[in-house]
C-alpha cells in the first residue's frame, strides 16, 4: 500500500507554504475590498498644502464635522448632501453635544470651487457660533532630490 516500499514513512522536513500563500491572498483581497469604505465623507480634489500648514489629527476622528464642497453650490456634511440653508442646522446638530475645545468644523473644497462658495460656507458656519474652522489641504509630497533652501 502507501506505506510499504522504501523510505516513505518518515517525517517531512520541508515547510509547505501553499496554505500560507492561500491565507495571505485571501487577506489581501479582503483588505482591498474594505479599504475604500474606510474613507470618510465625499472625495474632493483639494489644493496642495503649503510649507507653513500644520497637520491637525482631529480631522481623522469619526466624530469630526467635515463639510465638503466638490463643485460650486454642492455641499456635503459627511456623506450627506445638503443645501446651504440646511447646512446651518445640520452643523448645529452635529456640534451641540461637543465640548467647547472640540467644536471645530473642517471645510474641504475642490480645486475648481470659487472662493465665494467657500466664504459662503464659512459665513454660514459662523452664524451658528462656531469660531474654529479648519481648511483642509492635501499633504505636500517631498521629492527625493529636494534640498532645504539656504538661509
Amino acid at each position: 500500500m502507501g506505506m510499504s516500499g522504501g523510505g516513505g514513512g518518515g517525517l517531512q522536513s520541508e515547510i509547505n507554504v501553499t496554505p500560507m500563500v492561500d491565507v495571505m491572498l485571501v487577506l489581501l483581497i479582503i483588505f482591498m475590498v474594505v479599504t475604500p469604505f474606510l474613507q470618510q465623507g465625499i472625495t474632493v480634489a483639494i489644493p496642495r498644502e503649503t510649507k507653513y500648514a500644520d497637520e491637525d489629527t482631529n480631522i481623522n476622528k469619526e466624530s469630526a464635522v467635515i463639510i465638503s464642497i466638490p463643485n460650486d453650490r454642492e455641499y456635503y456634511l459627511g456623506k450627506k448632501r445638503v443645501s446651504l440653508d440646511d447646512l446651518k442646522t445640520e452643523v448645529e446638530k452635529a456640534l451641540e453635544k461637543k465640548k467647547e475645545e472640540d467644536r471645530i468644523v473642517y471645510v474641504k473644497s475642490g480645486i475648481g470651487v470659487s472662493y465665494g462658495e467657500v466664504v459662503n460656507v464659512i459665513n454660514a458656519v459662523r452664524e451658528k457660533g462656531v469660531d474654529k474652522i479648519g481648511l483642509v489641504a492635501d499633504k505636500k509630497k517631498k521629492s527625493a532630490g529636494a534640498t532645504a533652501p539656504a538661509t
